[in-house]
């Protein structure tokens, strides 16, 4: 099976078929096993050990801590990718998209309110899981319609914190003249 991974604006083909690992047409010697029965688990690759701790937080999307660091991936098969190439062409839902928790956790603190107009990029909350702080951004320019949480709240994965609209033309004109 071949993978399209994205990291960043990163983009690598990973093909899992024939009992090897290829990442962009180059062999890797890889390995990953599960630790425990948590999101814990030990990748070797090229002989060197890294310990992964794996949250899906959506249709192939990944949440990665490794060393302390935390890192977003988008991991689809071809055939997804074939899905969603298809659902964009043929519209799609318009719009920003609304912040949900990656995974369950406690709500540390909301940074905006209803009304806000929020820049991409912007942080909108932070929630802590894994005794980690997880910031929260819009993936677009957007009016924040409803803040759905409060600091101290627990949230499960999935649930709704922020629900946001795009910004009417006169709002984005407004704030860049004010």
């Amino acid at each position: 099976m071949i993978y399209r991974v994205t990291v960043g604006d990163r983009e690598v083909a990973v093909d899992l078929s024939g009992g090897r690992v290829l990442v962009d047409g180059d062999e890797v010697v890889a390995d990953l096993e599960t630790v425990g029965p948590g999101p814990v688990h030990s990748l070797t690759l090229d002989g060197r050990a890294i310990r992964i701790d794996a949250n899906r937080t959506g249709d192939g999307r990944w949440l990665l801590a490794l060393d302390g660091e935390q890192i977003e991936v988008d991991a689809i098969d071809e055939r997804t990718a074939l899905v969603r190439e298809l659902a964009g062409a043929a519209g799609g839902r318009s719009g920003p998209k609304p912040v949900v928790a990656p995974m369950p956790g406690l709500v540390v603190r909301v940074e905006v309110a209803p009304g806000d107009l929020v820049h991409e990029g912007q942080s909108v909350a932070i929630v802590e899981a894994m005794k980690m702080e997880n910031e929260l951004v819009a993936e677009a320019d957007a009016v924040v319609v409803a803040v759905l949480v409060e600091a101290g709240q627990t949230v499960e994965k999935d649930q709704l914190l922020v629900d946001l609209k795009a910004p009417e033309s006169d709002e984005s004109e407004d704030e860049a003249d004010g």
